[in-house]
């Protein structure tokens, strides 16, 4: 089994050949706003990563996530439209009733699924995310009930990202962190100042080069976007990338 050491050398590794940077994906529930804001204060704004969060919300109201958060960072905090680029020193945040994925660097946004189907939208994200950057990937599961997450932390790990988890103590709803520990495929449980302060270390890693641009296929021609979006879900279901 890789240690994450190895693993954070690896992605050190390919940042210094300057072949893309991390998007770390974030997964929370209820108490996630409070555990998130903690993360993002400790982080500072040039970390040379891209954040993503993935919260539990309401289907049928507006969410004021990105307005909240944006108080806890000088990053600049967007909620997500779908096909926007993923930049780094940015954070992101998923829309109400909605399922996001990454696809050759952007984000995507379907709807969510019917009602009476079990909504697992960090799973969906992660599983995606591992599949569009490999070893340029991190997952976090902060606070949060039930265990949405851990089929997809098993993703990252396949593909050798790092899996971060928020400690029982620190977390005000410790089902999701705890799901995450006991699927064997979390490298480090730490309280969200403390996985924050793990980010910067590998970021100021002194052989690190953190490059501005993310792995991303050529551009779309108009019209071609619907047929896009085909693709991302062929790739989804099978693993197989048919876009070029």
């Amino acid at each position: 089994m890789t240690s994450p050491a190895i693993k954070i050398q690896a992605i050190e590794q390919d940042l210094s050949e300057g072949k893309s940077f991390p998007i770390v994906g974030i997964g929370a529930s209820a108490g996630g706003l409070e555990a998130c804001t903690k993360l993002l204060e400790s982080l500072p704004p040039d970390t040379g990563m891209a954040f993503v969060l993935v919260q539990h919300l309401a289907p049928t109201k507006d969410s004021i996530l990105a307005e909240l958060l944006s108080k806890a960072t000088s990053m600049p905090v967007r909620e997500v439209q779908d096909g926007m680029k993923v930049e780094p020193n940015h954070v992101y945040v998923i829309p109400p009733n909605t399922l996001m994925a990454v696809f050759h660097g952007a984000l995507r946004l379907q709807p969510r699924a019917e009602p009476h189907a079990q909504h697992m939208p960090v799973d969906s994200f992660f599983r995606s995310l591992a599949d569009d950057q490999a070893q340029n990937t991190v997952g976090i599961i902060l606070s949060g009930t039930g265990s949405d997450g851990s089929l997809g932390i098993r993703a990252i790990k396949a593909e050798g990202g790092i899996v971060f988890a928020q400690d029982e103590q620190s977390a005000k709803y410790n089902g999701m962190p705890k799901s995450a520990v006991a699927t064997g495929s979390v490298d480090y449980v730490l309280s969200p100042e403390k996985i924050a302060a793990e980010l910067e270390r590998i970021s100021r890693h002194p052989f690190v080069a953190f490059q501005t641009s993310a792995k991303t296929g050529p551009g779309l021609r108009a019209g071609e976007d619907d047929l896009n979006k085909i693709f991302m879900l062929v790739r989804t279901a099978t693993g197989v990338d048919f876009t070029f």
